[in-house]
């Protein structure tokens, strides 16, 4: 019964939180929604001003709770933690980018995954929170067998609506994708970038020098949209919050769609996004795309910089 009442659990309705709940409730997604925060007034105030315009969306049912009422969540969405700009991790000069926050946001999750596991251990889990790859990993060592991370959908949404711009084309036709963290170490695929088969880098029509600069543009500003957007509106949060419905409904609906989109990768070691299958049990099957040998190098350093991060997690926190 509990597949059949298409029930979503949200834990943590901060920015992204609340932003991901807004988008589940108006796509549709699901029956239930269950939402938990460390302060529970909160979760009673966003679910109330939900609810008031819930009426002009699919029938849901929006309750604040705690965790024994996510008992039967298909999948449970964590966007508990620090962000970005109170985590400090708004430099464009630092490496470290996103994964300056794991640490910090380990010990947040340390307090929520116990809980969690007892409630609802058979849930598809969607990691949210910054950073979302090692986090996700973090999340599989309390036993989860269904980890996502949100991974580089979102960054791959950006890559190709910055290409559908200078083609003057929609960005629902390009496909191009963004792969391994979703940080500052991001692989840009061009060697498969394509609109209905014809490659972009073709469709550019520009000399070398002229189609190396775009292309320097372009990366820049899909691997520092989130600070861009930060220094604008204090977060990154409707992106990402429609990324999250776009997924649940994805799992919910056993779709199978294929998406760039993290989970645990044991070629590699680590979580990190690669075309993926996605359905009932989250990632169904990773798929290995072909690549230029520069993008290949850069996606085993993406790898390599994630598996990196979790070594330097403190061994208490990995315990």
């Amino acid at each position: 019964m509990a597949s059949m009442r298409q029930k979503i659990g949200v834990i943590g309705v901060g920015a992204v939180g609340s932003a991901s709940l807004l988008s589940t409730v108006l796509r549709g997604v699901a029956r239930e929604i269950v939402v938990v925060n460390r302060e529970p007034k909160r979760a009673r105030g966003v679910v109330a001003d939900v609810q008031y315009g819930a009426a002009l969306s699919p029938a849901v049912d929006i309750r604040a709770g705690d965790y024994p009422d996510l008992d039967g969540a298909t999948l449970v969405m964590i966007a508990a933690g620090t962000n970005e700009k109170a985590g400090g991790a708004t430099d464009r000069a630092d490496p470290n980018g996103r994964l300056r926050l794991l640490e910090a946001n380990a010990r947040v999750y340390e307090q929520i995954l116990p809980r969690l596991a007892s409630a609802a251990p058979d849930a598809v889990i969607l990691v949210l929170t910054d950073p979302p790859d090692p986090l996700a990993d973090f999340v599989r060592t309390f036993g989860f067998a269904h980890v996502l991370s949100s991974g580089t959908l979102l960054d791959s949404l950006r890559f190709r609506f910055h290409l559908a711009r200078h083609l003057n084309v929609d960005a629902a036709s390009v496909l191009a994708n963004v792969l391994g963290e979703h940080g500052t170490s991001e692989t840009f695929v061009w060697s498969s970038a394509s609109i209905s088969g014809v490659p972009v880098l073709d469709l550019l029509k520009l000399s070398s020098e002229s189609r190396q600069s775009l292309c320097r543009q372009i990366e820049h500003d899909v691997r520092f949209a989130n600070i861009e957007i930060i220094e604008g509106n204090q977060a990154s949060q409707f992106g990402i919050g429609m990324v999250a419905a776009r997924i649940a409904q994805a799992v919910l609906r056993d779709e199978r769609i294929v998406v760039p989109i993290g989970s645990y990768n044991a070629d590699y070691g680590v979580t990190f996004s690669m075309p993926s299958v996605l359905g009932r049990t989250g990632v169904e099957q990773i798929l290995e795309p072909s690549m230029s040998a520069d993008e290949r190098s850069a996606l085993l350093l993406s790898a390599d910089r994630l598996r990196n991060a979790l070594a330097r997690l403190p061994q208490h926190t990995l315990a």
